[in-house]
């Protein structure tokens, strides 16, 4: 007796300018628009050493624009230009801001080029989170 498997859910796309500090699971379609290298040092642990690389980019689409922080095998597929697929993207802050990166759990994609422009007056990572305690009584 075949079982009926539950079906995958289609992903959900999110704009940039939706992205909240704290928020993970977005699936995104960004083009990058420029990424540099901050870290890149080899790590002699175990048998082989290995390379640890990290690199910040700046992403966007038609809504706004955030910093993606690149792990590793990431940092090769975010070149400028190219449009990728962010699947369950999360949010970390870095020093009050917003940044986006994909962790172990999700995956980076490089998909055919897009067709939006980049809305550049809106980055969103230039604004400056703090946290507020709320007492409640």
């Amino acid at each position: 007796m075949a079982e009926a498997k539950p079906g995958m859910r289609k992903p959900v796309f999110t704009k940039v300018d939706q992205l909240r500090p704290g928020t993970s699971g977005h699936t995104l379609t960004v083009k990058v628009v420029s990424s540099k290298m901050v870290l890149q040092k080899v790590r002699p642990d175990g048998p082989q050493a290995r390379q640890m690389r990290i690199s910040e980019c700046l992403v966007g689409d038609e809504t706004g624009m955030i910093v993606f922080t690149a792990r590793n095998d990431q940092v090769d597929l975010m070149q400028a230009n190219t449009t990728v697929i962010l699947r369950n993207a999360k949010i970390d802050m870095f020093k009050g801001s917003m940044r986006l990166a994909v962790d172990k759990w999700g995956r980076v994609e490089v998909t055919e080029p897009a067709s939006f422009t980049v809305k550049e007056d809106n980055n969103l990572s230039l604004v400056e989170y703090e946290l507020v305690n709320v007492v409640e009584e």
